[in-house]
């Protein structure tokens, strides 16, 4: 029987494995863009202009791995202190990747596998992870830890889409070989959707969930912390007329 405490790793690990395939390959890539490549149909644009994708690499790497401990209770509660740390960290990860991504998407040329719908989609795609991220920052900075949650765990859904991507192309590539045109598409599209489904999912599991409370993260505040102490109960009012004895009279 899994204990609580295996269970509860379940989650980063399963993130960090679907992390792994993109993260290696941009390794790769990135192997290829520092160790003066052959230029190829496939790699002539990043060549060309390596800057941006460098760091989309580097930094989208870096927030789907690191951020996959931003989902272990544990390790939050234990080390508030680590998270707040690797959260400042995974704010500037987050938008370089999501912001060299929209670059790349308008200034590459785009590949011949790509069909032209691809490029709204990931405009929309780029766009919304950044708009997430930032929401995220404005909530945490109003101490609604909540919000900053959600919108941070819909950041990293899409961040973390081309893990996903790669099991939606796989059952085609095997069947029919690379995808193209609307097929790809439909497969990338479905990445991202996907993910996003499932965020959507924990976060309303998690808000009915019996016995959480809101901000799991956040240290209450004053009011807070009074309101939840508990009440005294008054003290006996003291009469002021003597007890009659069992033989007597006022």
């Amino acid at each position: 029987m899994t204990s609580p405490t295996k269970r509860e790793w379940l989650v980063p690990g399963g993130l960090i494995l679907l992390s792994a395939v993109p993260v290696i390959a941009g390794a790769a890539r990135l192997t290829e863009l520092t160790g003066g490549a052959t230029v190829t149909p496939d790699n002539a644009r990043f060549v060309a202009s390596p800057a941006p994708v460098l760091v989309h690499i580097v930094a989208a790497s870096l927030f789907c791995l690191l951020g996959a401990f931003q989902f272990a209770r544990r390790l939050r509660r234990r080390r508030p202190g680590w998270h707040r740390i690797a959260g400042r960290l995974l704010i500037p990860c987050g938008l370089a990747a999501a912001l060299s991504g929209l670059w790349m998407t308008v200034f590459y040329p785009r590949p011949p596998a790509d069909d032209v719908l691809l490029t709204p989609i990931r405009l929309g795609a780029g766009s919304a992870m950044a708009c997430c991220i930032v929401l995220g920052v404005a909530a945490v900075r109003r101490r609604d830890i909540p919000r900053h949650q959600a919108w941070m765990a819909r950041g990293y859904a899409i961040g973390l889409g081309a893990g996903t991507q790669v099991l939606t192309h796989l059952p085609w590539m095997l069947l029919a070989g690379p995808p193209s045109g609307h097929t790809r598409v439909l497969l990338v599209t479905a990445g991202w959707v996907i993910n996003l489904a499932v965020a959507e999912w924990a976060l309303r599991r998690r808000r009915t969930k019996p016995g959480r409370t809101a901000g799991e993260l956040a240290e209450p505040s004053p009011a807070a912390r009074a309101a939840a102490r508990p009440q005294q109960p008054p003290a006996p009012a003291t009469s002021l007329a003597r007890t009659p004895t069992s033989g007597g009279s006022l």
